[in-house]
């Protein structure tokens, strides 16, 4: 039943172990193992490990950080407002405008079972996050008369679930040609001694690339090519999770059109110097972010003189890629970087017991979409106001929790 190639392939990369148990599988479940496997990409996945294993931590005195100039959409004049508008509409009603949501994740720290985008924060109307978001480009598509291609970013664990949550809800009254749903690619995880985790018997233990694998699965998936045929100029890319998000927003595209930049990005003043939120920058000249990790406390707390921080833009995923800056990025030979987080997963051991650690077992590889942004020389910040653009749901209780997105979204749109 296992195909001589897969052998093969296995023992090249010492991964044998992967089919240890197919002898007690039955004929479906050791087909899609096989599957699974032989998707894997066993080139790239050794030269992660490789570099995770032998990982130092590259010195802060390698790089020479600065502040990255931005402007504060409440500064901006009349004048201006008015030219941003007018650039922005232009774009859409010319059919150059699209957005990408990622919507990956499940809710399970909602305690939801199903994707997150279908997951109700408890509005009077039961609107889902999906909806929200979907309302407010149908509205746009309606007021600028031209309907905003919008493409939707699922995962191996949900595109299904997602997909039929559409239908069933009759893509909201979207038309269901003008929305793609895609795939994000999946890494396997890798355990500290170099083998690939199983944590089923029939299962490689794989996650998703991260919110940087954007670019490349709109590449496998075609989703860039139809891009180009449908003359897209400017792409926003945001997640599922902000209910205030402004997928289609004239003055950001217009700010984006107007800056001669190639990439925008919306941001937030950081609440406090200790906030987990990465921060635009320039590193060595290149735009950059810098992860609340990576930050050193004297960054963190470094002020201007008014007072304000001098790092104190925020990232929070409301980017705008220029069709260009997306064919540049994807065209790259070797794409974004890859970053390692170190995981404790569960796994079989060779006796076929399920073995849940108690301490970091694994390697987990995602890329960011803020790397891209080192690929360009400038990037044009629109500095916006939390309380009207930014309310996540990330956490069940508290702070970003559905009850403070419900909170934020009805002082902004009524209940």
């Amino acid at each position: 039943m296992i195909p001589e190639k897969t052998r093969d392939l296995l023992k090249k990369f010492g991964q044998e172990h992967l089919l240890r148990f197919c002898d007690e599988l039955d004929e479906k479940a050791v087909a899609e193992l096989i599957g699974q496997v032989d998707g894997i990409d066993f080139d790239k996945v050794r030269g992660l490990y490789l570099e995770a294993a032998g990982e130092t931590k590259a010195s802060s005195g390698e790089y020479v950080y600065e502040p990255l100039p931005f402007k504060d959409k409440s500064s901006l004049s009349k004048s201006e407002i008015e030219e941003y508008e007018k650039a922005g509409a232009d774009v859409i009603q010319s059919g150059g405008f699209a957005a990408v949501t990622m919507a990956g994740g499940q809710g399970t720290r909602l305690g939801h079972n199903g994707p997150k985008g279908t997951y109700d924060i408890g509005l009077k109307s039961h609107a889902s996050l999906f909806e929200i978001q979907c309302a407010r480009l149908r509205a746009a598509s309606q007021k600028f008369g031209k309907v905003i291609p919008w493409y939707i970013m699922t995962s191996r664990e949900n595109d299904k679930d997602t997909r039929e949550f559409f239908k069933t809800h009759g893509y909201f009254g979207y038309p269901e040609k003008d929305i793609t749903f895609f795939v994000q690619n999946m890494l396997p995880m890798v355990a500290f001694d170099g083998r690939i985790v199983l944590d089923r018997k029939d299962h490689v233990k794989e996650g998703a690339d991260g919110h940087g694998g954007v670019f490349a699965a709109l590449k496998s998936s075609g989703c860039y090519d139809d891009m180009v045929k449908r003359g897209v100029k400017w792409v926003f890319v945001g997640g599922i999770d902000n209910v205030l998000l402004k997928m289609c927003d004239p003055l950001f595209i217009g700010f984006g059109e107007k800056s001669g930049a190639k990439i925008a990005a919306k941001s937030l003043v950081k609440r406090d110097a200790k906030e987990g939120v990465g921060v635009f920058c320039r590193r060595n000249g290149k735009p950059y972010v810098i992860e609340y990790t990576e930050i050193s406390g004297e960054m963190a707390e470094a002020r201007n003189e008014d007072g304000s921080f001098l790092y104190g833009d925020a990232h929070v995923l409301m980017n705008l890629f220029s069709i260009d800056a997306i064919t540049a990025i994807i065209g790259g030979n070797d794409g974004l970087p890859y970053h390692v987080a170190r995981k404790k997963t569960q796994f079989v051991n060779e006796a076929g017991e399920t073995v849940v650690p108690e301490k970091p077992n694994a390697f987990k590889f995602e890329a960011f979409i803020f790397d891209a942004f080192e690929f360009f020389d400038e990037l044009a910040i629109l500095r916006v106001d939390r309380e009207s653009e930014f309310a996540p749901v990330k956490n069940k209780e508290g702070e970003d929790s559905p009850a403070s997105a419900k909170r934020m979204y009805e002082a902004n749109f009524g209940e």
